[in-house]
């Protein structure tokens, strides 16, 4: 059995390599289920090229352990609709002739929905056989169509013969659409399997003394020397709006008392900061001064890890970075109007403030006191991944899914 696993950009990275590390080590409590039968899985990774340089890409990779892609399309930038239309017309090439028996696209980029979509549509030899396509992180709902995510995550899963959730709020989702329940599986959370996995490992990453910072164990269960907060902002609907990046920004005044602010900005970013004449908010230096926010470049996936889990507090409007701090129990912000991961606010660490500097600057306050308050979703336990693969090769294995072949 070939199992095609794409990626394109950074969030995918963290949610396809324990996909890998389950087909090439069979670890953990489905083990000796998949012993006998793992040296028929091959495993075919495809990397789009989405996001395609050293910063971006690269890095996490080594910081992963993934291996080098088997198949690289290099994309790189463009609007959604260039972007998308390549990706397609490059896939389809790869998809003819690797003949793959399952596609697993992963999360809700452009990569994920326009490989979707070819493997969908491809017919092998013309006689209509298709791929089983399998989307890794379905049923997550923000019900804001504007965001092109939110597009992407729907029209997905709606391609996808198999689903593998992460929280029980994705199960009701799809069921809500019409999707029937035999394609529905609720895995768990393969970015957490990523994260506990490599935990140790960012322990020893050098970040807080090369940034001035001593943190000892201020994850769920400590102080650290000096306190800090981390800010990450990337959505178009934030950044691209001068207005409303002022306003996020003029918020957290809230945090600059309490130590320093670190932001690992993306390079589209810190070209809208020159743009909008935003720069008397931010310190371009790792040691700045402390009269602004500190720039950092973008960091590898273990240093920003190390840096996450010692935070006093993360304000954010990523995804990913909701599931993360709630798994670390560290207080998260986050500034957008909603979330398509309501576990991380009525279990985990997380609150929604929105982009009203009022909301913003009381939801820090609140978060600033409160640290371990959360507790962990059910099945983000380090074993998602595993629990995915099983269910493929079993399902295969018992012909369940030879229907989606024909």
């Amino acid at each position: 059995m070939k199992i095609m696993i794409v990626v394109g950009a950074r969030p995918n990275f963290m949610k396809a390599a324990p996909l890998i590390r389950a087909i090439q080590n069979c670890n953990g409590p489905t083990a000796s289920a998949l012993a006998d039968r793992t040296e028929r899985i091959q495993a075919v990774l495809v990397h789009t090229g989405q996001h395609y340089d050293e910063a971006m890409s690269g890095s996490f990779f080594t910081d992963l352990a993934l291996p080098k892609p088997d198949l690289y399309l290099g994309v790189g930038s463009g609007s959604h609709a260039v972007q998308t239309g390549e990706i397609m017309r490059l896939f389809e090439q790869v998809i003819l002739s690797e003949r793959p028996e399952v596609v697993v696209v992963v999360g809700d980029v452009n990569s994920t929905l326009a490989c979707a979509l070819v493997a969908s549509k491809v017919s092998y030899d013309g006689d209509g056989g298709r791929p089983v396509i399998a989307h890794v992180e379905a049923g997550l709902r923000s019900l804001d169509r504007s965001m092109p995510e939110e597009v992407n995550r729907v029209l997905t899963d709606h391609l996808s013969d198999l689903l593998f959730v992460t929280e029980e709020s994705g199960v009701q989702n799809l069921l809500h659409e019409g999707i029937s329940e035999e394609r529905i599986h609720f895995a768990g959370n393969t970015m957490i399997d990523s994260l506990l996995a490599s935990e140790e490992k960012a322990d020893r990453s050098s970040i807080l003394g090369r940034l001035g910072v001593h943190g000892n164990g201020n994850g769920a269960n400590g102080n650290s020397a000096m306190k800090y907060a981390l800010l990450t902002l990337h959505r178009p609907s934030n950044v691209d709006c001068r207005e409303t990046f002022s306003n996020i920004l003029s918020a957290l005044d809230e945090l600059m008392g309490a130590g320093p602010v670190f932001f690992s900005a993306h390079p589209r970013t810190r070209k809208r900061i020159a743009e909008f004449g935003l720069e008397s908010h931010f310190d371009f230096g790792d040691r700045g001064g402390r009269n602004g926010i500190r720039i950092l470049e973008p960091l590898g996936y273990l240093d920003f890890l190390c840096l996450m889990k010692h935070a006093a507090v993360v304000v954010t409007d990523s995804g990913g970075i909701q599931e993360e701090t709630t798994c670390l129990g560290v207080p998260c912000v986050t500034v957008r109007e909603n979330t398509e991961r309501p576990v991380t606010v009525s279990k985990g660490t997380n609150v929604i403030a929105g982009t009203n500097p009022r909301k913003i600057r009381e939801a820090i306050q609140m978060q600033m006191k409160r640290r371990g308050n959360g507790s962990v979703p059910e099945k983000w336990d380090g074993h998602a991944a595993e629990r995915i693969i099983e269910t493929l090769s079993t399902r295969i294995r018992k012909g369940q899914l030879e229907s989606a072949n024909k």
